[in-house]
């Protein structure tokens, strides 16, 4: 079959946009490439490029260093006994609950979980327990939660839950809720601990065992400046020959991965981001520094911070009411904030949200925050004296 002509012209190279934006999406910052990376990216990106060096298992590679990668550096960086390289932290969440559940079985997700835990507990036949937050404003999550959603569902099934979930930080709010004292709780009833760290590890110290985590769901491309889709899986040892456990036909390969993972741009883009990834975890006090000036001055003018306070994450949700006001009587509506940021280099804030946002300050500078900070007064002078 072949195919008209006018419908190829729509594909080929197709630019991106302005390269030299502010960025403050939340999903973004974290997975912004290094130089490093971005040469990694044209190096390894035809799709063969990783599996010339590969004798069947992906992380055994000697040359380019994967080996060294995944079973060395890896576990030392997060705090676990074993960490393989997966397409992303949602299916990190999938091999943990598929292998450590049953159909049937219960996993407690905390209140602010992202949907891709429901969906993976969905797709692992997994029934689903909530941990509730103390809701507006500050969404916080109380650790006795777990015991109390792990007694329900025990009491409802006859049995503990297979698994418990914190996310770390939340993404929606970026609350860091107090991760030692939920897997003490968790594990005062023999329940194992999965920490979703897509928003934490790359950008923050993270150590499993430190905080108790059995384990570890990452993502390379929202905080590990990796080429995605790309995230980790680490597991403690006790857990490791459940999650790991190897095909009785194909005797190298692991079937919760599929017998391979990710593989070319995406794990080398990490290898290659890696040594400045984990320079900038060392900086992480000042990140937050930055998260806080920035809130505080942006509350000056009349924006309202959702979430932990003092925050402790780049993360932010804000309440706009300015924003909001104006987008009533705006000659282009509710678009008129991403219009004017536009015109300002600013790329982050979707397009038609004017009563909240969510931004993450994270590599941002604060200079460039400034700038920002500046660029909101700018724009609601400018309505409020039309």
């Amino acid at each position: 079959m072949s195919l008209d002509e006018d419908k190829l012209k729509k594909f080929g190279f197709i630019e991106r946009g302005p390269k030299d934006a502010i960025n403050i999406d939340p999903l973004q910052t974290g997975g912004i490439l290094t130089e490093d990376a971005r040469k990694a990216l044209l190096e390894w990106g035809d799709g063969y490029s990783i599996c010339d060096f590969c004798g069947g298992v992906l992380d055994l590679i000697k040359k380019p260093p994967v080996y060294e990668f995944v079973h060395e550096a890896l576990p030392e960086f997060i705090g676990t006994d074993e960490v393989r390289v997966t397409h992303g932290a949602r299916e990190s969440k999938f091999a943990v609950m598929h292998s450590m559940g049953k159909a049937g079985d219960t996993v407690v997700l905390d209140g602010l979980a992202h949907y891709s835990s429901y969906v993976a507990a969905q797709r692992a036949d997994l029934e689903i327990e909530k941990v509730q937050s103390s809701g507006h404003p500050e969404y916080n999550l109380d650790p006795e939660g777990y015991a109390q959603a792990i007694e329900k569902a025990t009491s409802q099934s006859g049995k503990p839950p297979a698994l418990a979930l914190l996310t770390y930080p939340d993404g929606n709010y970026g609350n860091l809720a107090d991760a030692k004292r939920v897997a003490d709780v968790c594990h005062e009833y023999d329940v194992p601990l999965l920490l979703n760290c897509a928003y934490s590890v790359g950008r923050m110290p993270v150590d499993a065992k430190k905080l108790g985590a059995d384990f570890i769901a990452a993502s390379g491309h929202k905080s590990m400046a990796s080429s995605g889709p790309i995230g980790l899986l680490g597991v403690q040892e006790e857990y490791a020959d459940t999650v790991f456990r190897k095909s009785s036909t194909n005797k190298n390969k692991e079937i919760e991965l599929l017998g391979c993972t990710s593989r070319g741009a995406g794990l080398m883009t990490m290898i290659a981001s890696f040594p400045q990834v984990v320079e900038r975890t060392k900086h992480w006090d000042e990140e937050v520094t930055n998260a806080r000036w920035f809130s505080e001055k942006v509350e000056e003018l009349g924006l309202i911070q959702v979430g932990q306070r003092p925050h402790n994450h780049d993360l932010m949700f804000f309440e706009t009411p300015p924003f909001y006001e104006i987008s009533k009587t705006a000659k282009k509506g509710r678009y008129f904030l991403y219009k004017e940021l536009k015109k300002r280099n600013i790329h982050g804030i979707k397009g038609g949200l004017t009563k909240y946002f969510k931004l993450s300050t994270y590599q941002v500078g604060r200079d460039n925050l400034s700038y920002v900070i500046d660029s909101f007064e700018e724009i609601i002078d400018k309505y409020t004296k039309e």
